[in-house]
């Protein structure tokens, strides 16, 4: 490259200082030597920096591309784990809350049961309290018949012999 700009130099060194026939549009060997450093210089860039750089350029977009790719799908994937997780997690809830419902009605049945229960048993408390003190007072109504009986037959005889005597 640099050889090539030499010898352009040269030759228009060699040119200028010879005849001014032509002046500023001088056709001669310059301008073939202009078109064959130009055409060498766009091969030399294109195989030294426009491909080495457009390789670079392309790796760069089709790890873009493949990022890009590979991220979409992750997305998509967790966008299905978290729409699967809210459908687990509502699922659990509902459970719960009928495991929730079972143990309240569990609950309450028990209560009611062991309310009547308690009660039956409170009835039969009471029937046995009220026969007890039925039996306690039909023996104390015997027995003070019994009372009555002897203290009116100690009266009898009482006012028969204060009669005798009188």
């Amino acid at each position: 490259m640099i050889g090539i700009n030499n010898l352009v130099m040269f030759s228009m060194f060699h040119i200028s200082n010879g005849n001014n026939e032509g002046g500023l549009f001088d056709f001669n060997a310059t301008l073939p030597l202009m078109a064959l450093q130009f055409l060498a210089l766009t091969v030399l860039l294109n195989l030294i920096f426009y491909k080495p750089v457009s390789n670079v350029l392309n790796e760069r977009e089709k790890y873009i591309r493949d990022s890009l790719t590979m991220a979409s799908a992750s997305l998509v994937k967790a966008e299905e784990l978290t729409q699967q997780y809210e459908n687990e997690l509502s699922e659990s809830r509902k459970k719960a809350q009928n495991i929730i419902k079972s143990a309240q009605q569990e609950a309450q049945t028990l209560v009611s049961n062991r309310l009547k229960n308690a009660q039956k048993e409170t009835e039969v408390l009471l029937n046995n309290a009220y026969s007890q003190l039925n039996i306690q007072k039909k023996q104390a109504l015997s027995t003070l018949e019994a009372k009555v009986d002897i203290l009116s037959e100690e009266m009898k005889l009482k006012l028969l012999s204060y009669e005798n005597i009188g």
